[in-house]
């Protein structure tokens, strides 16, 4: 039986994780602390494809009519 690459499906956004620098960046430009992103389990099957650990922020870009694709971030939750 062949393995499922999660990402390579259409309907799933590019997820991103970023580093603890990058993470550091993006909360300190909206000018918040780490748990008031929004949430991703850490067993999400995206999270889970690219390694991501509790704590850890993922970029997610979906595909949009209008701005051609929209960021957003997610906090790695257990």
């Amino acid at each position: 039986m062949t393995k499922f690459a999660v990402k390579d499906h259409e309907m799933v956004p590019e997820h991103v994780l970023l580093t603890p620098e990058e993470s550091a960046e993006v909360l300190k430009g909206f000018n918040i602390v780490a748990p008031q992103l929004p949430k991703i389990h850490v067993n999400d099957p995206a999270a889970k494809e690219i390694e991501a650990k509790v704590g850890d922020v993922i970029k997610v870009i979906r595909k949009s009519a209008t701005a051609k694709h929209s960021i957003f971030y997610r906090l790695v939750i257990d």
